[in-house]
């Protein structure tokens, strides 16, 4: 018989996302999920949108316990690479916010039709009303759900064959986002009162540290506070040489499982694909750049 799983005392998940964007949970189980794994603090950071936060905050209540950070992950580029930017204790009612990430959402819209249209012209037409949808603003609707209604619709074997044949970079239907230069972002949830943290900064790609590096300069003078050295895929490499990085540009250290529910089922809040662990200790250190 299995043994229950042991909790997690004295850790965090400071990267989580719930069905508002691409996630198929709700923030009130996120906030269990959390809860179950014996978590200080949790932060919701919905992609391009703060939909979630009130129901976040509104379910908090009944987890006096657990710290629920109301935050978001804006997306970015730079150099044709595109940089994620996490907001940590957020104003989600803050009007310059709001103003940006209504900005994105008109361009996600025409994004999404023009990807529609390409499949349609490949044979694999689909409408807006398809149940996986029903759930999602259609501007927050992502390539993930996208995926999901090929799979039922065409017999796909899974997401990642979809993105792999159809969907993903340089593939048939993709198409390129049109996003805004990292600074914008980052501008963005400090006019909210956030921190902004840099996140999933290394794909091990060539001459990553240079880059890693280079880039944390550039961002840390645009008012970044913080960056990611804990994440589901990093290994010990990574982890240390991020913290290093953030030791030598003055960045708080920030970190996150990437939790995307039943999207993402071998990513769990808290300990990502097992081995993640977060220290709690860290967020007093990001607290000191919050914009406040």
């Amino acid at each position: 018989m299995p043994q229950p799983e042991e909790p997690i005392y004295g850790h965090i998940d400071l990267h989580t996302h719930s069905f508002y964007s691409d996630g198929s949970g709700s923030p009130r189980e996120l906030l269990e999920e959390a809860k179950r794994k014996g978590l200080s603090a949790v932060a919701l950071t919905d992609h391009d949108t703060v939909a979630g936060i009130p129901d976040l905050l509104d379910a908090a209540k009944d987890f006096p316990e657990l710290e629920a950070i109301p935050g978001v992950e804006l997306s970015s580029v730079y150099a044709a690479r595109e940089l994620h930017i996490v907001g940590l204790w957020i104003d989600h009612t803050s009007e310059e916010l709001i103003s940006y990430l209504e900005e994105q959402r008109v361009k996600r819209c025409s994004r999404n039709e023009t990807m529609r249209k390409k499949l349609a012209s490949l044979g694999f037409p689909f409408d807006w009303d398809e149940p996986e949808f029903a759930q999602v603003e259609f501007s927050n609707i992502g390539r993930p759900h996208i995926a999901n209604v090929m799979c039922r619709k065409y017999g796909f074997d899974t997401p990642q064959t979809v993105f792999e044949k159809l969907i993903g970079h340089n593939r048939p239907a993709y198409v390129r986002r049109d996003l805004p230069c990292p600074a914008q972002a980052i501008a963005a949830i400090r006019s909210a009162g956030g921190v902004a943290v840099w996140a999933h900064p290394t794909y091990r790609e060539k001459n990553e540290r240079n880059f890693v590096k280079k880039m944390a300069k550039r961002l840390a003078a645009s008012g970044l506070g913080g960056i990611e050295a804990y994440y589901t895929l990093f290994g010990p490499n990574e982890t240390r040489m991020v913290t290093e990085i953030a030791e030598l540009t003055g960045l708080a250290k920030s970190g996150g499982s990437d939790w995307h529910g039943k999207n993402s089922p071998e990513t769990e809040v808290g300990t990502g694909k097992g081995g993640l662990r977060v220290p709690d200790s860290l967020l007093e250190e990001l607290r000191r750049f919050r914009n406040v």
